[in-house]
């Protein structure tokens, strides 16, 4: 029997009926077998200040944030795509992860992208996030790939996952993740 998954989630977006969180809430519905999702909200953690981090007074939703990246064998993110790249909201939350880069929770952790976004979905904010994996030594799922393109025909109205061909790339892709993360572990 495959050992348990659980996974850390957290979208770049706090828009209301974002796309990229409606992705989050669709795939706790498609999870495999003994994988569980968590969803952390990056709306309290404030912007990142290196004062506040060197001098060990850190916030306490980043001191939660990481607390639950630490839990978590694994790390699905879902980024919208701001000119070209992934969200301040996004990078801002992984900055304050990585301090001190010797005990940062994200540092040997499987990650999995998605996205939903535009014409072009999010592709180039996903290889700008794929940049800050390798910086602080998360360890990202190659293939499949999800960025959900032309995402407002594929969303409701309170930006819920309307589209059934999505949905099972989205299955998909968190098969991959939780088979990733096993092997990782050396237990899949």
């Amino acid at each position: 029997m495959a050992s348990p998954v659980h996974v850390l989630g957290f979208s770049g977006s706090l828009r209301k009926a974002s796309f990229n969180s409606g992705l989050l809430r669709a795939a706790q519905a498609v999870l495999p077998e003994r994988t569980t999702l968590e969803i952390f909200d990056l709306a309290p953690i404030p912007l990142f200040n290196q004062d506040l981090a060197d001098s060990g007074a850190v916030p306490e939703p980043v001191l939660a944030f990481k607390t639950r990246i630490a839990a978590a064998d694994a790390l699905l993110i879902a980024t919208p795509e701001y000119n070209y790249s992934f969200t301040g909201v996004l990078k801002n939350a992984l900055d304050w992860a990585s301090r001190p880069v010797a005990d940062s929770p994200l540092s040997g952790k499987p990650v999995a992208l998605i996205g939903a976004g535009g014409a072009m979905g999010t592709s180039r904010a996903q290889l700008h996030l794929r940049q800050v994996a390798v910086a602080t030594s998360m360890l990202p799922l190659s293939k499949p790939e999800l960025a959900v393109q032309s995402a407002v025909k594929k969303f409701d109205a309170d930006g819920n996952l309307a589209d059934e061909p999505t949905r099972e790339r989205l299955r998909a892709l968190l098969e991959a993740l939780a088979a990733w993360t096993r092997r990782l572990r050396g237990d899949g």
